[in-house]
């Protein structure tokens, strides 16, 4: 009980005022960023590669998206069940929409993660803590199907100098450390560790499958693994807590490390702002919940049969 205690203990005045410091902080951040990037790149040459861009790959890169997005949430529906939470899909799947609603466009205020939290710890008196660690493991698979798909490219980026052989060791090593750890100290919520993980390579592959449409609504018949190298590094900054969503901090790392390719850095920033356009596209489907708060759990059935007794306590 102690848990949800603090969960709902409301704010001080002075997280109220440091909310909102970090909101304006995370504004300045990736307004200097982006002033950067801009200054340092030919607009002119963006807006190109706009114009020349074929809307039937733009639109197929959007539905790629949207399809990454459902099976993102079907993982985190994944890691939620191991502990004993069994959510009525529709119900997880509009409550992932209204989250990523939240952490695009109200960075520093609710959070997506800090309101699944505060939802299914008052609906389900799910301790906090539990919560937080599902949502925590649903993260780091994403960040281990990253690391994954980043040692595959590898492959193909002789330009490196890395032999294969040494990301890939210290991925496999990583993964052995990472899954006992897991097992041994969070148990409870590895019982779907490996089927969480498997899903959480389908979202990745999306996603890369994303930027591959976007490359191909403009020609793009060059070298592809160093754009897709820098996409999964600065996907990364996604989860910087200084940035607007990612925005900024994602263009900054996409067109510096494409710079050290030799690649086109016009093109770089042109893909990192698609990515961050599609996405937002996609974000702004939550925000019919955020006006008919009762359709977010229309259907739902009673808390009793989604719950077992040991999670309430």
């Amino acid at each position: 009980m102690a848990d949800i205690d603090k969960a709902e203990k409301p704010k001080t005045l002075k997280d109220k005022l440091w909310n909102v410091a970090k909101t304006f902080l995370k504004i300045a951040v990736t307004g200097v960023l982006l002033y950067y990037i801009f200054h340092k790149i030919d607009i002119a040459k963006i807006k190109t590669l706009l114009h020349e861009a074929n809307l039937v790959w733009i639109f197929a890169a959007l539905i790629c998206f949207f399809i990454s997005t459902l099976v993102s949430s079907w993982r985190l529906l994944t890691f939620i069940r191991s502990i004993d939470l069994h959510l009525d899909w529709r119900f997880n799947l509009r409550l992932y929409l209204l989250g990523m609603f939240y952490n695009l466009f109200l960075p520093g205020g609710i959070g997506g993660d800090g309101y699944k939290i505060w939802l299914l710890n008052k609906r389900y008196k799910i301790p906090a803590k539990k919560v937080f660690w599902v949502l925590l493991f649903d993260r780091l698979s994403g960040f281990w199907a990253i690391g994954l798909i980043t040692v595959v490219l590898v492959i193909f980026l002789p330009q490196m100098g890395v032999h294969v052989a040494i990301p890939g060791s210290i991925f496999v090593v990583g993964s052995i450390v990472y899954y006992f750890v897991a097992h041994k100290f969070f148990k409870e919520y590895t019982r779907n560790f490996f089927t969480g993980h498997a899903k959480a390579i389908g979202v990745q592959a999306l996603q890369v499958c994303t930027i591959l449409l976007v490359m191909l609504s403009l020609h793009h018949d060059e070298k592809f693994a160093p754009y897709l190298f820098a996409f999964l590094t600065s996907s990364l900054a996604a989860v910087v807590p200084f940035t607007f969503g990612g925005l900024g901090m994602r263009e900054y790392i996409f067109k510096y490390t494409i710079a050290e390719f030799h690649m086109n850095q016009e093109l770089a920033v042109f893909l990192s702002l698609s990515f961050y356009v599609i996405s937002a596209i996609v974000s702004l489907l939550g925000v019919y919940y955020v006006f008919n708060t009762s359709k977010l759990e229309e259907g739902l059935p009673p808390m009793d049969e989604q719950i077992s007794d040991e999670n309430r306590a």
